[in-house]
Formats: structure tokens, sequence, C-alpha cells
């Protein structure tokens, strides 16, 4: 086994969640079968294959980007006209740590 549940009670009290023992026991599993599949990718012959810094970097004039141009900003007002709760031009969100 790859991660422990250990492991995985570790990185649940890092991300603030409460998981139950049958989630822990569930997660442990998933995560040491996503762990046996990248040791599986790292087995491939990659030699001659060269990096690529994104999807399209062959592509060039059948790029799918638009070209980057100067606009007007968007403002505080506008961007949280839709948020469920702002103030003075910022977002309000709950407080998420309480320790």
């Amino acid at each position: 086994m790859k991660i422990t549940e250990e492991e995985v009670r570790k990185v649940a009290k890092l991300g603030n969640l409460t998981l139950t023992g049958d989630e822990v026991v569930r997660l442990s599993h998933d995560m040491d079968e996503i762990l046996t599949h990248i040791d599986k990718l790292n087995e491939l012959d990659t030699t001659g294959v060269e990096p690529m810094a994104q999807v399209l970097y062959d592509a060039e004039e059948t790029a799918t980007l638009r070209e980057d141009r100067e606009c007007t900003p968007l403002g505080s007002d506008a961007a949280v006209a839709n948020a469920p709760l702002s103030g003075n031009g910022y977002y309000k969100v709950p407080l998420v740590i309480e320790r």
C-alpha cells in the first residue's frame, strides 16, 4: 500500500475535512490505485518525446487561442454585482478557519 489510512487522515485534517472511518478506508484504497496508475505511466518510454508547454504547442495558425488585447478593467462594483454577499467592493465569504 502506497498511502496509509493515517496519511489520509492527516491530509483530511489539513483540508479541514471530517471523514468517517469508511470514507478513510475508501479514500486510502482510491488514492493507492491512483498512485499505482502513476507508477505505470512512469514506466513508459518517452525517449525522443519533446516536452510541450500546452496542447496547442504545434498548432500555430490553427490554434484556437485568441490574441491578447487591452480592454477596460471590470471594476469592483461590476465584479461583485452577482456575489451572494459583498461589501465595500469586496466579496464576503464565510469564516473557514476557526482554530
